[in-house]
């Protein structure tokens, strides 16, 4: 049996980025590095058994001139123009549109490009096909890159003038590409994590939404921390986004639960701290208020408000808005506990129950929290 030290695989799946500013152009690339890598990508799982990954490596430079020219066409000068409108405005997208624009520019520099292709068409079903049979053995490749002191980045917006580039190429009608890698040694090798949502925040259990900020045990408690997650992807500004989700009324036309709200004495608007009144309304839990305060606020960002008191907490609500590039993303989350609140007490008059009746409640507040979701992606777009 083979030892494998789980740190060093972990370094190389957590730091291998797409490179682009530090891929050195200079510096030849053996062709059989880049064989040896594919011999190591051809090893991913493939659906059947059966081998129909096909890989085109392009080292001739008027070739490479070709796909760069393409390139350029499909997005290059986009991104490019991207880069000049967004260069000093410490928009988030400054630095990726920076190094994007770079590569473009410099495509055809690369000691080789590898574009990786599968025999046979997709049929845009939305079933699982060919590409279940060819990413992972696209991204094996990166890795095995990434092992050797090389880089890349995963690019696929020449893949929208399929038929130019299978021209180009001399790619049979009949095979799909996958994405085109610029391979090249890369200027020093300490690459780094970077910073994504932790895997608490996207991975849900059992049913979709469903989070919890430990265990979970079998069955659940609220010691769990449960809680429940809803998105919408809205076509929309962000301080048209911002507006909505920091108004402490919005929801109340839309919720199946939440009236509305008022802002307690010496609060006028959102501020970390702030605090208001909530009123709400259900047929099995009746008519109640909640004290709420606001612990969470980072302007165009981050809105969020706790019940109860802050140190221990009846419930945490949270809404996020994630740039997309011409669209915003709101997420809509809620944590219950870990403090006492109304779910609590029914909990402490069934503890055998405790299991469903938390899941019942979280069922309930994401479906109105959706509805809630949905009328600000309506008046958002509308």
């Amino acid at each position: 049996m083979v030892d494998m030290d789980p740190k060093i695989i972990d370094h190389v799946l957590s730091t291998t980025r797409s490179v682009r500013l530090r891929l050195d152009f200079e510096r030849p690339v053996d062709p059989q590095l880049i064989l040896d890598c594919i011999d190591i990508a051809e090893q991913a799982p493939t659906g059947g058994n059966i081998g129909s990954r096909r890989w085109t490596v392009i080292t001739d430079s008027q070739q490479k001139e070709r796909i760069a020219d393409l390139y350029l066409k499909t997005a290059g000068n986009w991104m490019i123009h991207a880069r000049e409108r967004l260069a000093g405005t410490g928009h988030p997208n400054e630095k990726m549109f920076n190094s994007a624009a770079f590569l473009a520019e410099n495509l055809a520099k690369s000691p080789a490009i590898v574009v990786p292709s599968i025999i046979g068409i997709h049929d845009n079903s939305g079933r699982p096909g060919l590409f279940d049979s060819v990413i992972q053995s696209a991204w094996s490749f990166c890795l095995a890159l990434r092992a050797r002191g090389l880089g890349t980045a995963w690019t696929t917006a020449i893949l929208a003038e399929s038929d130019e580039l299978k021209s180009l190429l001399g790619l049979p009608s009949a095979t799909t590409e996958i994405a085109m890698f610029p391979v090249a040694w890369t200027k020093g090798t300490d690459f780094k994590a970077v910073s994504r949502t932790p895997s608490r925040e996207i991975t849900y259990f059992n049913t979709y939404g469903l989070t919890f900020e430990n265990g979970p045990d079998i069955p659940f408690s609220f010691l769990n921390g449960p809680g429940m997650v809803v998105e919408v992807d809205v076509a929309a500004r962000r301080q048209d986004a911002w507006s909505l989700v920091s108004d402490i009324n919005f929801g109340g036309e839309f919720s199946s639960e939440f009236v509305g709200a008022d802002w307690d004495d010496g609060f006028t608007g959102p501020e970390k701290g702030a605090i208001f009144t909530g009123r709400n309304k259900n047929e099995h839990l009746g008519d109640w208020t909640a004290k709420c305060v606001i612990d969470v606020y980072d302007e165009g960002r981050l809105f969020g408000w706790c019940t109860g008191e802050i140190s221990s907490p009846g419930a945490r609500w949270r809404y996020e808005l994630i740039d997309l590039g011409g669209s915003i993303r709101i997420r809509h989350r809620v944590i219950l506990g870990p403090g006492e609140s109304g779910l609590t007490r029914i909990i402490t008059e069934k503890p055998e129950m405790e299991c469903k009746i938390i899941k019942k409640r979280l069922l309930s507040l994401g479906q109105s929290m959706q509805m809630v979701l949905d009328g600000m992606k309506a008046q958002l777009e509308g």
